[in-house]
């Protein structure tokens, strides 16, 4: 398929998050002078699965991670039609995902989203929400979006987003009347997206402390510094109450990261990416069993073939998770112990009482991941982590409840 060339009219921003300087002290997400706003051609993107809290009922939250991963997957493999390649913002929700992107790519994302939904349904029974807003909107209504890029390790990158434009969006796109004008309807596209590198072979994370827990802050502050001072503080009093370096509350470790064979969610991915057809699925089936098969053998063996080197990899992967992220939300998944779980609840009450903040909080006794795989070659891989039994989802009901008055 020959790419798509925008003009040179549309191009000007394309690099804006590439050249953003990025950083790799997670603390710093708190320093305003980090970010920067989104230009006025780009386009909020925000995508999430209808009744997860079913699902999580169901025990299908693994369900609901991959289809929140599958609409990051979907952009950028898109992207990769138009030259140059623009890079993006995005963050993992759980059970959904936030992007921006140019809106020259529009069109053809909001395609490749649909036809992502189109999947979700078909395969997970599983309903997406799909609204894509100008951020020229988001400042009409008062609110805007600024981005900073934290390095998890040489070419890999997380988005962090402030100025409460994000947060407003996702309230407004789940809006049935606000939102209406936003939510994208229905194609005649009935193509399976591109999910390639898309996949979940490693076995749920146990916790090694006993609780791996997802944590929601939102300060509902409207002043932009006021805001950068009420999470800069609270997560002192986190760091403080929990008495650990929350690079060392890591989910993920060289201890706990098992790959078995056959992976336990290897349906999953299977299903995600397999395509239409009566014999697509049992042809995908048999790849993915083939390819886990062999890095099983691999990481068994410590051997490589190809671009997959199983030390490395495992090694990258530890640093190249998303345990934390901020989107208007500071959203963390670390592994602590029952003294420390029952301090980070008092903490997180206290700092609610005289702090500005609104939390929600989940514990589950392991942690699922999902990963994003660009490059083995270039060690250019993102991996998606979330707590067990709800993780996320369930904490935003508790935050949801809290910012409305009714717990």
């Amino acid at each position: 398929m020959p790419k798509t060339t925008p003009t040179s009219s549309e191009t000007q921003f394309t690099s804006f998050y590439k050249d953003l300087p990025s950083f790799s002290d997670f603390g710093g997400f708190t320093d305003q002078s980090r970010y920067r706003p989104l230009p006025d051609g780009w386009q909020v993107i925000l995508a999430d699965i209808r009744g997860s809290t079913q699902a999580i009922v169901e025990g299908r939250y693994k369900d609901v991670n991959m289809m929140g991963a599958a609409c990051i997957s979907t952009v950028l493999n898109t992207l990769k039609n138009f030259d140059p390649v623009p890079d993006v913002p995005y963050v993992f929700g759980g059970d959904g995902a936030t992007l921006a992107v140019p809106a020259y790519t529009v069109d053809k994302i909001r395609d490749a989203l649909l036809r992502t939904r189109t999947l979700s349904e078909a395969q997970f029974g599983l309903e997406m929400r799909i609204g894509i807003v100008p951020v020229t909107d988001v400042r009409a209504k008062g609110k805007d979006v600024f981005v900073a890029k934290f390095r998890l390790s040489h070419g890999n990158h997380l988005a962090l987003f402030t100025g409460g434009g994000i947060a407003m969006v996702d309230a407004m796109v789940k809006d049935e009347i606000a939102g209406a004008p936003y939510r994208a309807e229905l194609s005649d596209e009935t193509a399976p997206p591109d999910l390639e590198g898309l996949s979940c072979r490693w076995s749920p994370i146990k916790a090694r402390r006993g609780n791996v827990v997802s944590v929601l802050v939102q300060s509902s502050d409207t002043d932009n510094d006021a805001r950068a001072s009420i999470y800069k503080n609270a997560l002192a009093h986190m760091t403080e109450a929990l008495k650990q370096d929350l690079n060392e509350l890591s989910p993920a470790t060289d201890r706990n990261l098992k790959f078995y064979w056959p992976p336990k969610k290897l349906w999953t991915e299977a299903k995600a990416t397999a395509g239409y057809g009566i014999f697509a699925l049992p042809k995908r089936l048999a790849v993915v069993l083939y390819q886990s098969a062999v890095q099983w053998v691999l990481h068994r063996t410590g051997g490589k073939a190809g671009g997959y080197d199983a030390p490395a990899y495992k090694t990258e992967l530890i640093a190249n998770t998303d345990f934390r992220r901020f989107d208007d939300t500071l959203r963390l998944v670390i592994d602590c112990s029952d003294e420390q779980l029952k301090d980070l609840e008092h903490c997180l009450a206290t700092l609610r009482r005289t702090g500005g903040i609104s939390y929600g909080l989940h514990s589950a006794d392991t942690a699922l991941m999902t990963c994003l795989l660009f490059s083995l070659e270039k060690s250019e891989h993102v991996h998606f982590i979330d707590g067990g039994d709800g993780g996320f989802a369930i904490a935003a009901k508790q935050l949801k409840a809290q910012l409305e008055g009714i717990e």
